[in-house]
């Protein structure tokens, strides 16, 4: 069974990289500090109330989901295209967007998602280069009775037949505040939660820009809220071009369509 390497909040793109290249995972813990983690939690209050439980067992009937989250919440801006993501991104995917973020708030007697890999959404054949790079956001503790990710390190060089047994997953604990970064072809899951206490944690995935994206955010995020964004945000989000031109409106970088009010 593999370990989770854990880094500091003070963890350079180096050290990400080289962990996710040699284990798929890592956790940089505590990276946002608690009044961060307490005003996040609180824009996501109304979201959460507002969100009836999954549709199917992956889901999970007692987990809520909260889509369209940039349509929703500002609290994740800075952090979507902060330095040390933006970094690590420019290293593993190259050219990339936003995918599929997601609040996601697993309830009391949730059973466990079962272990996947977020690529498998996209028919490649492997082995092929990383197309996607997920991070998730721990907005509570995440412990090994309240639904914390299982994920089982090293995975994500073996071939998409090759699923790994359950008994090679390990829990990936850490404090609220803490991040986990890991490659699309790691086999993960959500983990059962045993308590009466929800547990909240939030993904803020990437895939790269010749792919689409699971969310269609230029649809999601109306126009009015979209030109009140960062420009690298904005790009993010659907509004950018993936070398030499393949996103283009009228001709045009899409981000100058936006300014224009089309």
């Amino acid at each position: 069974m593999g370990t989770l390497v854990r880094l500091d909040r003070d963890a350079s793109v180096d050290d990400v990289v080289r962990a996710l290249d040699r284990d798929g995972c890592v956790v940089v813990e505590r990276f946002i500090d608690a009044a961060k983690v307490a005003a996040l939690r609180d824009e996501l209050a109304p979201c959460r109330a507002a969100t009836p439980g999954g549709r199917n067992d992956f889901e999970g009937f007692a987990t809520r989901r909260v889509y369209a989250l940039f349509a929703k919440v500002r609290g994740f801006d800075e952090l979507a295209i902060h330095p040390l993501l933006l970094g690590v991104l420019d290293r593993v995917l190259g050219e990339y967007q936003l995918s599929g973020p997601v609040g996601i708030d697993i309830g009391p007697g949730e059973s466990p998602q079962g272990l996947h890999r977020d690529d498998q959404v996209y028919p490649l054949r492997w082995p092929h280069q990383q197309v996607v790079l997920n991070t998730m956001w721990a907005l509570d503790d995440f412990t090994a009775d309240n639904g914390a990710t299982v994920i089982v390190p090293g995975s994500h060089h073996t071939a998409p037949e090759e699923r790994p047994d359950d008994s090679e997953a390990i829990v990936a604990t850490m404090p609220a505040g803490s991040v986990m970064f890991y490659s699309g072809t790691v086999w993960h899951g959500g983990g059962a939660n045993r308590t009466d206490q929800r547990r909240l944690g939030v993904i803020l995935e990437y895939v790269a820009s010749w792919l689409r994206a699971q969310e269609n955010h230029v649809v999601a995020v109306p126009p009015e809220v979209m030109r009140t964004l960062p420009p690298r945000l904005q790009e993010l989000l659907g509004y950018n071009i993936y070398p030499p031109f393949l996103g283009y409106v009228d001709g045009r970088h899409p981000r100058r369509a936006l300014a224009d009010g089309r």
